[in-house]
């Protein structure tokens, strides 16, 4: 299960409850990555550097780079030091710290992230961090940045876990009945960009363009509302004597004029 979980890139959610805890599954995966040669950074917020690395053996432990949030999150008591910026700068560190080469990112937890900041900012680092702008083909499989997240779902309304479960390429439920844990996974198709842009008049049943003859014909009609030469002379140029006020009229080529007296069947 561990390999078809860190198979895809992107964001891999790990939803537990207070009664099925996910900082296991997380540590496995981490573990995986480690022993895949891969570049693993493990922001650690809930737990102690010391707490995380237990059960892991030296070989495992020598290549996680461990990046401490749990002990001075807000750096009060080193200013400058460790963490400058708080938690956004640090996961915006870590995209410049993975480097070439496949690497895996643990958030331990996402949870905690989310009572610090914003979760339209997480969202959106969090989508630069997976690297999800470039399409699954731009980015070389060797150069696949993996974030494993842990999310403590009842902790959250559905606004917040809706929003990070729309960023998730994998997601990984944990439950249980009767003692026994089980896991229910939810795998998304990465978002594919279209490789050649389509014309959408191709399949028209009218035509959009006007012929040579078309286009001489629209720029030599008359419309309506256009003064004729006529009218134009009369008003611009009033001979002696002439009213100062005229009323011109031009019967239109739909106009329907009835030269007969409408009002010849009256005896009036």
């Amino acid at each position: 299960m561990l390999e078809s979980l860190l198979a895809l890139g992107g964001l891999v959610l790990l939803r537990d409850s207070v009664e099925w805890e996910g900082r296991s599954l997380l540590k496995a995966l981490v573990k995986k990555s480690a022993l895949w040669g891969e570049q693993v950074h493990v922001l650690g917020c809930e737990v102690s550097e010391e707490e995380f690395r237990e059960g892991f053996d030296s070989s495992i432990n020598s290549r996680l780079v461990y990046h401490d949030l749990f002990r001075d999150p807000l750096s009060w008591s080193k200013p400058g030091k460790a963490l400058p910026g708080g938690p956004l700068e640090a996961l915006r560190a870590l995209d410049k710290r993975t480097g070439s080469g496949p690497a895996t990112i643990a958030l331990d937890s996402l949870s905690w992230l989310l009572h610090h900041l914003p979760c339209p900012t997480l969202c959106q680092t969090l989508h630069a961090l997976s690297r999800q702008d470039s399409c699954p083909g731009d980015t070389p499989p060797g150069e696949q940045v993996r974030v494993l997240g842990l999310l403590h779902e009842e902790l959250h309304g559905p606004g917040p876990l809706g929003a990070l479960s729309s960023l998730a390429q994998t997601e990984v439920t944990l439950s249980g009945t009767m003692g026994q844990a089980s896991a229910h996974i939810l795998y998304r198709r990465p978002r594919q960009r279209p490789t050649h842009q389509v014309d959408p008049t191709t399949h028209l049943t009218f035509n959009l363009h006007l012929s040579k003859k078309e286009r001489e014909a629209k720029d030599s009609l008359t419309l309506p509302f256009q003064f004729s030469s006529e009218k134009q002379q009369a008003l611009l140029r009033p001979g002696l004597g002439q009213a100062t006020s005229h009323i011109f009229y031009e019967p239109d080529a739909y106009d329907d004029l009835d030269q007969e007296d409408p009002d010849d069947d009256l005896d009036v």
